[in-house]
């Protein structure tokens, strides 16, 4: 696993040998179980996955909440593979964890799923561990206010900046490393040729940190002195090309190179087979490239926000492949409402499809607009954009523009490739969500595509085989 941060994970479940009844108290909008008597320290608190949909202020299908919107609309190459989140109060009243994951392979939709829901809960616990460490054994007890304490403290002991920086530097390299392991262990969920971007944001007050793996992508919207609004890239596309990438890849053997009819898509493939092609260096899951340099180690990065810094847009490929970083910040700044942005920013790439590659099968699309103020529409203005039901909406032909010059993350062809294989109905145990969305749809990424894909086809071995 070249390259990759090790770290040990330890289960947050404890047994209750006492046969006392636990008493679930919420903590941060999760239920978390402790013995009357016992003290709430943080190694009792035990986060339930199960309970995540009841949480206040986290969204994960298309909505609003009070300072962002998201949404998400299936491409036309079967089941939705894009998940995203938001989830205000995080650790305090001040912060807030936003994300997208974008899954590819036969299980991708379910690995992003997963991702979104799981890798949140372990980032919060890595970080309470470490400043549990950081404060030694003498360290304050397990109280509602604790996360808030915490972040407060690290700023205020020490270095300030660079301490809470160093704190979620290693809580996010620990937790993507744990989301890691626990899909290659995960025994109803195939992961061998399966995975999942993640681009991930934690903002606490002034102070924006990001984690990112894969080719999905996070900018910042700001004014400039003559406020006209500008756009910053904040996270890198983290392509097999790119120098660093590559040179780790080649060097645990794996093969870094682009097909004759899209020379400008590098891709890794195994050195003995030219499958499965990633188009990406690091990602969840794909094991069956996990020896062959790619890895899930994310790229963090720390910024500090000013008054001049509006809004930021986490996206999926789907979007990046059509609109430029620029063009974003118009669409998201010119939207009619705040509350709209998302929906207008994803109705956007769809027309953008059709005028750039009409021949083409649109990627799925998921966006999250995080407003920097802390400010949204009214309900009733959020109500009338009929935002209920439209995660799988379909964009029309009406209101097309104008074909732009566009920067595009070069992800797309427009070529028609012969049928390949399809894949029947996945089996695998999913939640609510998955089953009410996905039950009976095939995953048709490798079917008669006329755009590029993650993966360009399946290994001809089994993940047993190569494990002889």
């Amino acid at each position: 696993m070249g390259g990759c941060v090790s770290t040990s994970s330890k289960s947050t479940c404890s047994s209750w040998s006492n046969g006392e009844k636990p008493v679930c108290r919420p903590y941060l909008g999760i239920g978390c179980c402790v013995s009357k008597r016992a003290k709430r320290t943080f190694s009792d608190h035990i986060v339930s996955l199960q309970n995540l949909t009841s949480i206040p202020n986290r969204i994960t299908t298309s909505s609003k909440s009070r300072s962002s919107c998201i949404f998400t609309q299936q491409g036309r190459k079967g089941i939705n593979q894009d998940a995203m989140i938001v989830w205000e109060d995080f650790m305090s009243e001040d912060v807030t964890f936003c994300g997208v994951f974008d899954g590819h392979g036969p299980y991708g939709h379910l690995v992003a799923r997963k991702v979104r829901d799981t890798l949140p809960v372990k980032l919060q616990s890595f970080f309470h561990t470490l400043q549990s460490k950081q404060n030694g054994p003498k360290g304050t007890r397990f109280r509602r206010n604790s996360s808030k304490s915490a972040v407060q403290e690290a700023v205020k002991e020490g270095s300030g900046e660079e301490k809470l920086k160093g704190l979620w530097g290693e809580a996010f390299l620990k937790s993507f490393k744990a989301m890691d392991k626990e899909l290659r262990s995960h025994p109803n969920l195939d992961c061998f040729c399966s995975g999942s971007t993640g681009v991930t944001m934690l903002k606490q007050g002034s102070n924006l940190f990001m984690g990112n793996i894969g080719d999905s992508r996070a900018i910042l919207g700001s004014k400039d002195s003559n406020d006209s609004m500008v756009a910053t890239q904040l996270t890198v596309d983290l392509k097999p090309d790119l120098p660093r990438e590559a040179e780790r890849i080649k060097r645990c053997k794996g093969r870094v190179f682009a097909l004759e009819d899209e020379p400008e898509v590098p891709r890794v493939w195994l050195p003995y087979d030219d499958a499965p092609g990633l188009a990406m260096a690091r990602a969840f899951g794909d094991f069956c490239l996990k020896d062959y340099g790619v890895i899930s180690v994310p790229e963090f990065t720390h910024r500090v926000l000013t008054d001049k810094d509006q809004f930021i847009v986490l996206a999926s490929d789907g979007v990046w492949d059509v609109l430029s970083n620029e063009e974003v910040v118009d669409i998201v700044a010119s939207a009619t409402s705040r509350a709209s942005a998302a929906r207008t920013l994803v109705n956007s790439a769809a027309r953008e499809w059709k005028l750039k590659y009409p021949t083409s099968k649109m990627d799925d699309c998921a966006v999250v607009c995080l407003f920097l103020d802390g400010k949204m529409d009214s309900e009733s203005d959020y109500d009338e954009q009929g935002f209920s039901s439209a995660t799988n909406a379909v964009e029309s032909d009406d209101g097309q523009r104008s074909e732009p010059c566009l920067q595009r993350n070069f992800t797309v062809r427009s070529s028609s490739d012969q049928e390949n294989e399809t894949y029947g109905n996945v089996n695998t145990e999913a939640d609510a969500e998955d089953e009410k969305t996905v039950g009976d749809q095939n995953w048709l990424g490798l079917e008669g595509v006329t755009r590029v894909n993650s993966l360009v086809q399946l290994p001809r071995f089994s993940e047993e085989k190569s494990k002889t």
